[in-house]
C-alpha cells in the first residue's frame, strides 16, 4: 500500500485556524524525504507543538503507520479551535493522538520527559511587535515578536527535555530567524543539525532544520 499524507480536501477549518500553506507543505515534505530513516528509526512517542490544522502531525500518522502500529502521537496548540480541527482532520484520516490544548507542552514536561522520539514544530515565526505574541486566535500561529524568534526560543528549552536519546525535532524557520545562529545555539545544547529542505516563496525564505542528539562530542 502506498504511503500518503493528509488530504487537503478531509483537512478542517476554522475561521481561527490556520490553514496549510507553504510552510506545512515544506515541512511534510521534509517528513517525506526523511521517510525511509523515520521507518528504520522505529518511533515510539511522536509530536507536534502547534498542531493548526493537524495537516502535519496527521501526515506522519500516516507516512509512519502503514509500517508498523504501537506508535503513540500527541499534540498541543494553545488555540482550542486548533485541537478541535485537528481531532476533526485526524479522524477523518482514520489516525489517532492525544490532543492536548496548553502552551508548548504545559503540564506534560514530566509525563514525556525523554520520550519523545520524533517532534515536530511549524511555530509562529513571523516577526512582529511583541505585544501580538501569544494573543487568542489565529494570529497565535504566526505572531513570533522580534527577528519571529520569542516563541522558537521557548520551545527550544522543552524540546530539550522532552526529546529521548535518540529523539529527532524537525524545525520550520525563517531566514529572518537566524537558522543557522539557532543551529549553533543547538550544537552548545549539544545537537547536531542539518536543513532537510530549503525553499524560497514569493513571500519567504523557509528553512526546515532537524535536529539529533550529537553523542560523538560526548
Amino acid at each position: 500500500m502506498p504511503f500518503k499524507t493528509a488530504q487537503i480536501r478531509l483537512v478542517s477549518s476554522h475561521s481561527e485556524v490556520y490553514e496549510p500553506c507553504d510552510d506545512s507543505f515544506a515541512l511534510v515534505d521534509a517528513l517525506l524525504a526523511d521517510r525511509s530513516n523515520l521507518i528504520e528509526h522505529k518511533p515510539k512517542f511522536c509530536m507536534e507543538v502547534g498542531c493548526g490544522s493537524g495537516y502535519v502531525i496527521t501526515s506522519l500518522a500516516l507516512l509512519l503507520g502503514h509500517e508498523f502500529h504501537g506508535i503513540h502521537y500527541f499534540a498541543t496548540d494553545t488555540n482550542p479551535h486548533a485541537v478541535r480541527v485537528t481531532r476533526e482532520t485526524m479522524e477523518a484520516h482514520g489516525v489517532h493522538a492525544e490532543l492536548i490544548s496548553t502552551d508548548i507542552a504545559s503540564g506534560l514536561e514530566k509525563r514525556l520527559a525523554g520520550l519523545v522520539d520524533i517532534m515536530v514544530v511549524n511555530p509562529p515565526y513571523v516577526p512582529t511587535p511583541e505585544d501580538e505574541v501569544g494573543r487568542e486566535g489565529i494570529i497565535s500561529a504566526w505572531a513570533g515578536g522580534e527577528d519571529g524568534r520569542s516563541v522558537i526560543d521557548r520551545i527550544l528549552p522543552v524540546a530539550d527535555n522532552l526529546l529521548s536519546r535518540k529523539g529527532w525535532l524537525y524545525l520550520v524557520t525563517l531566514e529572518s530567524n537566524h537558522p543557522l545562529q539557532l543551529c549553533l545555539q543547538m550544537r552548545e545544547r549539544g545537537y547536531a543539525s542539518r536543513i532537510v529542505v530549503q525553499r524560497s516563496t514569493d513571500e519567504e525564505s523557509l528553512h526546515i532544520i532537524k535536529f539529533w542528539r550529537n553523542f560523538d562530542k560526548e
